[in-house]
């Protein structure tokens, strides 16, 4: 692949990491994507071996990020609906408050909703703690997968 190609296959890597964090572009894919598109056009048993890992820590990754804080949540006590209720939140609060409104409008969703549930300040507050804790390993695993495989793509990529 020229270098152009490998250049935009790294901006693409590059967005999919900054999706990961921002819940409105869809991080993983555009990583296994372009990694998948590099393979493709590479077309060597080492590009195939790479585009596999790379998308196999994506997708372990993709299960991780719902599986582990879902868990905890769960455990905690979190309701599924007050996470949807925090995310919707969220994303409304991105466009109103560029910059911190995702985490202010998540966190307020959240404390909200369990307020409302719960009827009391005093037994939401823990639930609210747990869901921003919940959400920020979420994103952790998230990004920690997004840039695992981004860095098995680019030491390829440079090695070849």
């Amino acid at each position: 692949m020229p270098a152009w190609g490998e250049a935009l296959v790294f901006v693409a890597c590059i967005v999919g990491i900054i999706g990961t964090i921002l819940p409105i572009l869809p991080g993983h894919l555009l990583i296994g994507g372009a990694v998948a598109l590099w393979a493709l056009v590479e077309h060597t048993w080492l590009s195939l071996g790479v585009a596999v890992a790379a998308i196999g820590v994506l997708i372990i990754g993709s299960v991780f990020t719902y599986l582990i804080p879902g868990k905890r949540m769960n455990d905690a006590g979190v309701a599924g609906t007050t996470l949807l209720i925090g995310s919707i939140a969220g994303i409304i609060g991105m466009f109103v408050v560029p910059v911190v409104g995702l985490p202010l409008f998540f966190i307020l969703g959240v404390y909200l909703t369990e307020v409302i549930r719960l009827r009391s300040h005093h037994e939401a507050t823990p639930s609210t703690i747990e869901a921003v804790k919940g959400a920020m390993l979420s994103t952790a695993i998230g990004l920690t997968a997004a840039g695992l495989a981004t860095t098995i793509w680019l030491a390829a990529a440079v090695l070849t």
